[in-house]
């Protein structure tokens, strides 16, 4: 099992900056994501639902309100490709 989310903080337009409980930091851009779902996904497409994230802590994932949670997993390989010193400096993509 890989680590799970710690800590969560929205950081621009769908994109969170996640904290591990192995220490990586990372930030992953969720508009892709959320643009090709409808359903309970659509209403993420709002900024300020959107913001509303919170970590699920049994869980180990991020959470919103309406019920929508992601895969841990999923998010901790999104966020080891993109690490928060990088996106800091203008690298990663």
């Amino acid at each position: 099992m890989l680590p799970r989310i710690c800590h969560v903080q929205v950081v621009g337009p769908h994109r969170l900056a996640l904290t591990f409980t192995d220490g990586h930091q990372g930030v992953v851009d969720l508009g892709p994501l959320i643009r090709s779902r409808g359903g309970v996904f659509m209403a993420l497409q709002d900024p300020e639902h959107f913001a509303r994230v919170a970590v699920d802590r049994d869980a180990g994932t991020v959470r919103w309100p309406n019920g929508v949670d992601l895969d841990p997993d999923m998010l901790y390989e999104a966020a080891r490709a993109i690490s928060v010193g990088s996106e800091a400096h203008g690298e990663g993509h």
